[in-house]
């Protein structure tokens, strides 16, 4: 409990904190890992969507270690408050996840690919929580920016429930929606970007979740699970 509520209850829009009109701290222009821009303008072609995953950490570098990922940044997205920081989040009072926005060459790596990364390595059946991590800001969410893209996280979903159910697990609980509908991708704190990179033995709960994701649907060969360096 914090601040009188249940921090697994999901705050509405008229009880979420303020905010504020601009993002109170600087990030770094570039990433720590793939040396590329953490924020746009993209290069032609290029995609973008977001995955919550339960803390960011670990879930970004799921991402930034997938081939065909042109960067990767944390963030806060899926509520009500404005430019949040990182201690308002955890009240869970401002309706966002901790997210990760993966900027991607579609010619280089189908979404698939992205999505085994997503399924395989937390726990979609466990709602506003993973592990001892509890809160709404942990909740599985995917913010598609494009039709195709929604329609394939959809098409995902379907598979992976399915693999879940042979293998007698639950329901996926994951939040799927529009980016344009879940709200702006707001960056967190600069030291959140990269963090298992400036801190290789840091805090991850992120890894292998048990049930494997076929990501050669579309043709494309993948590994049964995203490789991490040692944390």
């Amino acid at each position: 409990m914090m601040f009188g509520r249940n921090k697994q209850e999901l705050v509405g829009a008229k009880d979420a904190l303020p905010g504020r009109p601009e993002r109170p701290y600087r990030v770094a222009r570039d990433h720590v890992v793939l040396g590329t821009p953490i924020e746009g303008p993209w290069p032609e072609g290029h995609e973008v969507i977001s995955f919550g995953m339960g803390c960011f950490w670990g879930a970004e570098r799921i991402f930034w270690s997938i081939p065909g990922v042109y960067t990767t940044a944390a963030g806060y997205q899926g509520g009500y408050t404005t430019h949040p920081t990182y201690e308002e989040t955890c009240t869970a009072r401002t309706g966002h996840t901790e997210a990760v926005q993966v900027v991607y060459d579609p010619s280089k790596v189908d979404v698939d690919v992205l999505f085994k990364g997503f399924w395989e390595n937390h726990d979609p059946t466990t709602p506003n929580r993973q592990g001892n991590d509890t809160g709404t800001q942990y909740r599985s969410a995917i913010y598609p920016t494009s039709d195709a893209q929604l329609a394939a996280a959809e098409t995902s979903r379907a598979r992976y429930q399915q693999a879940l159910k042979e293998a007698g697990f639950g329901e996926i609980s994951t939040e799927i929606r529009p980016a344009a509908e879940a709200g702006p991708f707001y960056y967190a704190e600069d030291y959140h970007q990269g963090y298992l990179a400036k801190n290789p033995r840091g805090y991850c709960n992120h890894g292998f979740c048990q049930v494997g994701y076929d990501a050669a649907a579309h043709g494309q060969d993948a590994p049964t699970r995203v490789e991490l360096p040692d944390a």
